[in-house]
């Protein structure tokens, strides 16, 4: 595999494959919040996030949350709406530039840090709820992720998983495939507004993670299960989201929206 500046992996044994996923999101950061389903581009997609976290995890009043991989504080600014007390976490300084250039814009009063999702650094038991959303997919080491997501939760505490099986084809990009073919055009690129050299990366990525052949729920599920949550809950009811973000996108890509797999997982870490 080879970098952006053109340098093979394997010929740098201090280069990994998270060295390139930080490096990518890093070369994103600039347009990230360009695309729907990044950022947040109408009132109605605010209340479904509100709506959902509402539903998982309650009013913020003042509690400690954890938003890994927390890019440009999208899903950070959604929980401070909602009251929480949050701490933003992102490996990537670019990422975490747009953030805080962001939250002082707003107002905001969240903290940033740089870490990597699967190793905080924070203490252990510090975090009444813990969220990410898009970030699973790109993980390594799940497993050890989601024993360090238990380490970090107070007891007693949740965490709410927004994903999804991305990498399995639904059935709308195959009907979009196969129109394209009956006309003569190039198969779209998968991604949100990616040149084809960045969407080759994204593919080579996607490869090299540990969910690499596609990621059902109920694999996330068992994970957590090997972890210690309890009470997990698997919730498709995005519509009232999707529903919003689809109205902001060209026809293929909403369409595609409404038929991918997508979901929220919530669990809990046990009392004692």
């Amino acid at each position: 595999m080879a970098s952006s500046r053109g340098i093979h992996i394997n010929e740098l044994s201090n280069y990994s494959i998270r060295d390139e996923i930080r490096e990518f999101w890093s070369e994103r950061a600039a347009t990230f919040d360009l695309s729907v389903g990044h950022e947040v581009f109408s009132e109605a997609e605010r209340r479904g996030w509100h709506r959902l976290i509402r539903k998982h995890l309650g009013e913020g009043q003042k509690r400690p949350l954890l938003d890994l991989a927390c890019g440009t504080a999208v899903i950070s600014h959604l929980m401070n709406d909602m009251g929480f007390q949050v701490t933003g976490l992102d490996w990537s300084d670019a990422m975490l530039a747009q953030a805080r250039a962001k939250a002082a814009k707003r107002g905001t009063d969240i903290r940033f840090i740089v870490r990597d999702a699967e190793n905080t650094g924070e203490p252990a038991d510090s975090y009444e709820a813990i969220t990410n959303r898009h970030l699973v997919w790109t993980l390594v080491d799940v497993p050890a992720a989601f024993a360090e997501w238990h380490r970090v939760l107070k007891p007693g505490g949740r965490l709410l998983i927004v994903d999804g099986n991305m990498g399995r084809p639904s059935w709308v990009s195959r009907l979009h495939g196969a129109v394209n073919k009956a006309l003569g055009r190039l198969p779209p690129t998968r991604g949100h507004n990616m040149d084809p050299a960045l969407a080759e990366r994204h593919r080579r990525i996607r490869e090299q993670v540990y969910f690499n052949n596609g990621m059902p729920a109920e694999a996330v599920v068992a994970l957590l299960e090997q972890a210690g949550f309890v009470d997990i809950v698997v919730d498709r009811n995005l519509w009232d989201i999707h529903l919003a973000q689809a109205g902001k996108m060209p026809f293929w890509r909403a369409a595609e929206r409404l038929a991918s797999d997508r979901f929220a997982i919530c669990a809990r870490k046990p009392a004692h």
